[in-house]
């Protein structure tokens, strides 16, 4: 009987400090007096993308990149379509946070066409390794393997997640630079769905 409730107080704790430790991974943004965001000056800072590089209200890089199963996916595939295109990668712990609720986005929201594209960014992992973390966070959207040009052409720093969300015009609407609340990254889904 006392190794039982042992192993339940044991349970509890460590249900707790998961919770926590995911609390604390989301990154709550700040405004500054210049209106940049607290996180991205930090970043910047940081010799991450500064202002500059910033692709709201451009059109989408095009890319065509290879699938898990080893299908060619193109952005162009989804032209009309509202696009998050989520860069993650299996070490990333705000990643496979958000993974799960772009999967519930890709179901809410449907009717819009909304899609979800995954483009992991590990260096020496095998596509089962990603298959795996993948599935473990219950993605069923496609999960896309880089080329050598996909970073450059996002302006990619060194911080994860770096999502871009993509109107039916293919315009980047937003560009999110680390882990945020699920009702924040909805609102940005809301935005390109509408």
């Amino acid at each position: 009987m006392f190794v039982l409730l042992a192993m339940l107080a044991a349970g509890v704790i460590n249900h707790r400090r998961r919770q926590a430790a995911m609390q604390q991974s989301q990154v709550e943004l700040l405004k500054t007096r210049n209106g940049m965001d607290a996180a991205s000056s930090a970043m910047t800072a940081l010799g991450s993308p500064d202002p500059e590089s910033d692709l709201r209200g451009k059109p989408a890089p095009a890319f065509t990149l290879v699938d898990l199963s080893g299908k060619k996916v193109s952005l162009a595939d989804y032209k009309g379509k509202p696009v998050v295109i989520d860069f993650w990668a299996t070490y990333c712990a705000p990643c496979k946070l958000e993974m799960p609720w772009f999967e519930e986005f890709t179901a809410k929201y449907k009717s819009q066409g909304l899609v979800v594209l995954g483009i992991d960014q590990d260096d020496a992992v095998s596509k089962d390794a990603i298959a795996q973390a993948a599935k473990r966070t219950g993605v069923t959207y496609p999960i896309l393997m880089p080329d050598k040009t996909i970073s450059g052409n996002y302006k990619l720093g060194d911080y994860l997640p770096q999502t871009f969300f993509v109107d039916k015009n293919g315009m980047i609407v937003e560009e999110v630079i680390g882990g945020r609340a699920k009702d924040e990254i909805e609102a940005d889904v809301k935005k390109i769905s509408e």
